[in-house]
């Protein structure tokens, strides 16, 4: 093994496995014995287009032409469905619907300028599509959202028939084969984690009937069972467990201490199948991962499939299931899923190149102490057959602070973390109080304290590493996007931690957020971090672009130039105020990206960006052709 400086180690994983060489995997299901899910692919823009598996095993790509994607909340989900034969799906960015007839191209179903569809909801016997609509035609007013039935023989130039509205927000519409529909919808400030209700009406638009509305309790992803029970879940036990309606009386199904679901930040079916009337095919996380099983309604057992998955998503009827799964130690992949056995088929793999396990870091489960309680991540140590550091040198470390900020980092194999441990840098994937996976109380820890548990969290992590003598204290970068970019900025203004920051999108101004953010986060502030305008003065103070004296390292900022969620004035009078204190600075804005980057060249060149970041700070020279990341204000460091 050669011997280099940690961060200096020459790599196999470049910025190519993050994309030409990586796909999308998401929204997989099974109708009527065929197979469908969503590809996308950075180096087509991240173009996402709808792909089917036949029974014979020939696989198709139905809408070429397109770009299947929903913007219903800005970000999305559901946008397409199947069923009879017909798909429907939804155009990005002209939101226009369309009907797939066998052998026919893709007609338009609607084509209003300012409405979205998605979470559609296919009833192939009734010629008929039910959706989420959101409403945008309202200059300066929040988008409208309704559910609504598209007629499949129609143009719907009146943007569909409304069968719901007046709350704030509907999701996954299901509906039942004798015409009864069940939904759920909810009101500001609440965010679908926070109090949901679960509703079930009729086509026609009459009358509705609550079947759980309590306070203080998320429900979500109902779905009708084959006895035509209605089937959600719901964490009024604490955490997300399965319940049953009888169209009289709801009752649990089990009482299990984990999630059997995560927060609906974009729509789906919920990961679950109904296998028959007493069984279901689900998943709940367990230690930060998730695991699959069948839960046995009847009996209330739990039989776990022996399928070493950290994450799943999956749907499906009695004819199959497809589920993407994530594995620690090999990439993602489409796989046909057996709830008998347990076996699993690969259909499609994230990735056709090899990767020789040398050069991948393993997840190591690592907890830690807060005033709160446990805090949970992920470590993972520099790792690279080649090389090894000279004696006496710890690692520095790159500390991830997750979105959402209601996400969970799970340990599945990802290109993005492993491209920096095969260069030499640790990393510490922390899944800081207010995340998923862990039970509403375990979230609820975040609520009034965003800026305050979340950072004191990825700051406690740093130390026990430091305590436990696994990295260098004196270099640390911390790395987050959008509410983990605020969580990141906090972070740099508030404690003495970090060398080093790098926000992707990030926000630095929560009233500014407050005052021009898009209408699904429009109040989660409120919850986060106080009622406005009455508790302005805690915005204030927990905005980092407000307490710039306190910032003493360098900071690299990077920002879509079409970002609805956190808008492009975030990351400028970011970069503004930094600049005026003479503190080392870059600003990375670029064109045509949003919330989240998806193009080949902007996911190459911004991890590249920072790779040269983090060694002008830190002092070491990367290996390859990096190009240099130009920083104002730096002095650079002698390279190691």
């Amino acid at each position: 093994m050669a011997i280099a400086p940690y961060g200096s180690w020459t790599s196999p994983l470049g910025t190519e496995l993050l994309t030409g060489a990586t796909l999308g995997l998401s929204e997989p299901t099974v109708k009527d014995g065929i197979g469908y899910w969503l590809e996308s692919r950075p180096d087509q823009g991240g173009r996402t287009s709808l792909w089917s598996l036949a029974a014979d095993g020939g696989i198709n790509e139905l809408t070429p032409e397109h770009n299947v994607r929903s913007a219903v909340n800005e970000y999305g989900g559901g946008a397409y469905d199947v069923g009879g034969g017909l798909v429907v799906f939804t155009h990005f960015p002209s939101h226009e619907v369309f009907v797939l007839e066998p052998g026919s191209e893709p007609r338009s179903l609607c084509a209003v300028p300012g409405l979205r569809f998605g979470a559609f909801e296919l009833a192939a016997g009734r010629r008929l599509c039910v959706a989420v609509r959101e409403d945008h035609r309202l200059d300066g007013q929040e988008p409208v959202t309704t559910l609504v039935a598209l007629d499949l023989d129609s143009p719907n130039s009146d943007g569909g028939r409304i069968i719901a509205a007046g709350a704030d927000f509907y999701a996954n519409p299901r509906l039942r084969p004798d015409g009864a529909l069940a939904w759920i919808e909810y009101d500001h400030p609440n965010m679908p984690w926070d109090t949901t209700r679960l509703a079930v009406g009729t086509l026609d638009g009459g009358p509705s009937e609550l079947v759980a509305d309590s306070p203080e309790v998320s429900v979500s992803y109902p779905s009708w069972a084959p006895n035509c029970d209605l089937v959600y879940l719901s964490d009024a036990s604490g955490f997300w467990n399965f319940y049953r309606w009888d169209g009289a009386t709801s009752q649990p199904l089990h009482a299990d201490p984990h999630d059997f679901e995560g927060p609906a930040w974009v729509f789906g079916r919920g990961r679950y199948v109904a296998l028959d009337a007493d069984q279901l095919g689900c998943t709940w996380f367990e230690d930060g991962r998730s695991r699959l099983g069948v839960l046995n309604t009847a009996t209330l057992d739990l039989r776990t499939l022996p399928i070493d998955c950290v994450s799943a998503t999956f749907a499906g009827d009695a004819s199959g299931t497809l589920a993407v799964l994530g594995f620690a130690e090999r990439p993602t992949g489409l796989y046909r899923l057996d709830w008998t056995t347990g076996d699993t088929e690969l259909i499609r793999s994230a990735t056709a190149v090899a990767v020789d396990p040398g050069y991948l870091a393993a997840p190591e489960a690592f907890t830690w102490q807060s005033p709160d309680g446990d805090v949970h991540g992920w470590y993972y140590a520099p790792s690279n057959r080649d090389f090894s550091a000279p004696d006496g040198e710890r690692p520095p470390l790159m500390v991830l602070s997750h979105g959402g900020p209601t996400s969970l980092s799970t340990p599945e194999l990802k290109f993005s973390l492993q491209y920096w441990t095969s260069r030499g840098i640790a990393v510490l994937d922390v899944n800081y109080g207010g995340s998923t996976g862990y039970g509403r109380a375990y979230r609820q820890r975040l609520q009034g304290m965003w800026g305050i548990t979340d950072v004191a969290d990825c700051a406690s992590g740093v130390a026990a590493l430091v305590a436990a003598g696994r990295i260098d204290k004196d270099r640390v970068v911390i790395r987050g996007g959008s509410a983990g970019g605020y969580t990141t900025l906090q972070s740099l203004v508030s404690t003495d931690v970090y060398a080093a920051g790098i926000s992707l999108y990030g926000i630095g101004d929560l009233e500014l957020l407050h005052s021009d953010t898009h209408k699904f986060e429009a109040h989660d502030l409120d919850k986060l971090v106080a009622p406005y305008p009455a508790g302005r003065q805690v915005y204030l103070d927990r905005s980092p672009v407000h307490h710039l004296d306190r910032l003493s390292c360098p900071m690299l900022i990077l920002q879509g130039l079409s970002d609805k969620v956190v808008p492009p004035n975030q990351a400028e009078a970011m970069a503004d105020a930094v600049r005026k204190k003479g503190l080392p600075v870059a600003l990375v804005e670029y064109e045509g990206e949003g919330h989240g980057f998806r193009k080949a060249a902007t996911i190459a060149h911004s991890t590249e960006a920072m790779l040269s970041f983090v060694g002008q700070v830190f002092g070491f020279t990367p290996a390859g052709n990096i190009p240099v990341q130009p920083i104002e204000n730096l002095t650079p460091k002698d390279p190691r």
